[in-house]
């Protein structure tokens, strides 16, 4: 179907029998080489003409000799870039791309020609110069793996969280820059495997990591954790690597009291709202009292609480959420730090009670 499906020429080396006919659907890029000059010329005419929606009886069309097998290029789907000096800079990457890679290309942002691959599954930007990433990569639908190891990022945008990439991306890898945290919206990356966040300077992880539900390779080596999200309990992982944290030694006995008596009604409305499942949102509440409700604790007794709480941090072998687990520190240990909230004295005295006797 040529009709309205040109979306452009290009024809700079057409004295040579060259061409490019870029197509809409399926957005291909048809390269034509080797062709008489003249005749390459009359078919870019016709070609014209049919796009524009020109009987096909009246164009300029000779009879078709069918090409060699060894004349055809199939669609290019793979390249690897590994240098500055193969990076191209005066012709588009193939439309046909499913896996790109771009490494020691010294990139210092995500060129736009690459947001434009539609077909892309792996994209592989490692070892770059790369600070910030726009929000059109979350464009890319067909998306499944992200590397960006090796970059120099310091954020991850919380749009990128909230686009297609909730359904597609499978494998994330963000090792080795500068991020310091992640956004809240991160959990929304429903879908993803494995994620490697090693050799940032991460202070903690985001609370509600445990809608990963489909995680199952997590690593975050050499950070400055101090502890873990309470959310963390939920995850259920294969392989699990938390080694070279700077952890706190847990002390239930030194709470921290954030508790407010009486309550408030806001943290009244709040707890029951979660607490009976009544359903809200944006069209019901102003935002910022969806997003506090969206990062409620949840007490050992099951109860919900926002502001209004006693945390502590408590010991938890990391075997209960992952099968394999890296050790955490030199001395063979897997036990890390976890956040634990209470939504009143008397859950706090309960825990404690039990606590003693335990020990």
């Amino acid at each position: 179907q040529v009709q309205q499906n040109v979306e452009r020429l290009f024809t700079r080396f057409v004295e040579q029998g060259k061409a490019t006919v870029r197509l809409r659907e399926p957005a291909v890029d048809l390269r034509l080489s080797k062709a008489n000059a003249s005749d390459l010329k009359t078919f870019l005419s016709a070609l014209r003409l049919a796009h524009q929606g020109t009987d096909a009886g009246v164009l300029p069309l000779s009879t078709l000799v069918p090409a060699k097998n060894s004349d055809v290029e199939k669609p290019k789907t793979k390249m690897v870039i590994t240098s500055r000096r193969d990076y191209p800079l005066t012709k588009s990457f193939p439309y046909s791309l499913e896996h790109l890679q771009t490494s020691y290309c010294k990139l210092a942002r995500v060129d736009t020609r690459v947001l434009c691959l539609k077909k892309l599954r792996k994209l592989d930007l490692s070892h770059n110069h790369i600070k910030q990433l726009p929000a059109t990569l979350g464009d890319l639908v067909c998306l499944q793996e992200l590397d960006l190891h090796d970059n120099h990022l310091e954020s991850f945008s919380g749009a990128l969280c909230c686009s297609s990439l909730q359904k597609s991306l499978q494998f994330l890898d963000l090792s080795q820059n500068r991020l310091r945290a992640l956004p809240l919206e991160f959990c929304e990356l429903r879908g993803l495997v494995s994620v490697k966040l090693d050799d940032n300077e991460l202070v903690r992880l985001p609370c509600r990591v445990g809608q990963l539900g489909r995680l199952r390779f997590l690593s975050a080596a050499r950070n400055k954790l101090p502890f873990l999200p309470s959310d963390f309990r939920r995850l259920s992982l294969e392989n699990l690597d938390l080694f070279g944290n700077p952890f706190e030694q847990p002390n239930p006995l030194v709470p921290n009291i954030q508790l407010k008596i009486p309550l408030t009604l806001s943290e009244c409305a709040a707890r029951a709202i979660i607490n009976h499942g009544i359903p809200y949102g944006c069209h019901l509440l102003p935002s910022h009292l969806c997003e506090d409700l969206g990062v409620a604790k949840t007490c050992q007794c099951g109860s919900a609480c926002l502001s209004s709480f006693i945390q502590i941090t408590v010991t938890m072998n990391l075997h209960h959420v992952a099968h394999t687990v890296v050790l955490v520190d030199n001395m063979g240990g897997t036990d890390a730090p976890i956040l634990c909230y209470f939504c009143s004295l008397r859950c706090y005295s309960q825990f404690l009670d039990r606590h003693l006797q335990s020990n």
